[in-house]
């Protein structure tokens, strides 16, 4: 059976990592062993940050939701509560673009909170 030389293979999985370590500072974009540890590396933060991105832009729209409605004399936590007792489903993301971009819009969905804030709350029937 014939001799099976691997330099080849060897050489272009080496390539493929290099590669994959362009633009990283010194050694780490050369050296196979140390490109191999950073691209592992960056690849691990990167799983990580697709998770922390999500909680990263839900504080960030609850951040400018707050600013908004302190400006019209709310809370964060009552006007949410003021939405839902309104029956006013719209998500953070989309708040937080209004109270951005449309402070008019914003503005009438922070009255609707509180007035459903206001409104007596329906008593329990006595059974």
């Amino acid at each position: 059976m014939a001799r099976v030389k691997r330099g080849v293979t060897t050489h272009a999985r080496h390539q493929e990592m290099v590669k994959l370590a362009a633009g990283y500072r010194g050694r780490s974009s050369t050296n196979f062993r140390m490109a191999i540890e950073k691209v592992e590396k960056a690849l691990r933060y990167a799983y990580r940050d697709r998770r922390n991105r999500k909680r990263d832009f839900r504080a960030l729209w609850i951040v400018r939701i707050n600013a908004g409605v302190r400006a019209e004399g709310l809370t964060y936590a009552r006007f949410m509560n003021g939405l839902k007792k309104a029956g006013i489903t719209v998500d953070r993301k989309q708040l937080a673009e209004l109270a951005a971009t449309q402070p008019e819009a914003f503005s009438a969905l922070v009255q609707q909170a509180r007035a459903a804030l206001e409104a007596p709350a329906a008593s329990p029937s006595a059974a």
